[in-house]
């Protein structure tokens, strides 16, 4: 039950300096970080993250999103961490994210917006899906030594 997953602040994230409100969501909840660091994604590591999508129409706009600025890379670790997280982020487009979630709360870009000017959605944050899906992204972004164990204090209030 205890999991691991892959969360993005986007380049809109980095640029609007929302980095230190948004993860602070996270350590709120509990959540550890066991990984962290700052990367400029580049077309091949866009390609690989987002290869589901390479094939369709919107993927030009959207490597151009999560290219164009350095991205905050993390791993964040605790109980059902990947659902738990995926429900803080809220819904893929801003506009219809719920109140209280990030993309709620910082965000209100619509997919009709987007796709008017032909650019990514500016939806701040990606979190794994899955937990299939947070391994594997997890090993894209992080070489092993770049993950870390240890104890934090919220451990001593749900664990035992």
């Amino acid at each position: 039950m205890i999991e691991r997953t892959l969360v993005l602040f986007k380049p809109d994230t980095v640029q609007r300096g929302l980095m230190g409100r948004v993860l602070g969501r996270f350590e709120d909840a509990g959540l550890k970080m066991v990984g962290c660091k700052m990367v400029w994604a580049d077309k091949e590591r866009s390609k690989k993250h987002y290869e589901e999508h390479v094939e369709k129409g919107f993927y030009p706009g959207l490597e151009n999103m999560i290219t164009e600025g350095p991205v905050l890379a993390m791993v964040f670790e605790g109980i059902e961490a990947v659902a738990l997280i995926r429900k803080m982020v809220g819904g893929t487009e801003p506009k219809s994210a719920a109140p209280g979630t990030i993309r709620g709360d910082f965000a209100h870009a619509s997919y009709g917006w987007a796709d008017s000017k032909k650019i990514g959605l500016k939806n701040l944050i990606h979190a794994s899906a899955t937990l299939k899906e947070a391994k594997a992204e997890v090993e894209l972004w992080f070489a092993g030594n770049e993950l870390h164990s240890y104890k934090n204090v919220h451990e001593a209030h749900i664990l035992n």
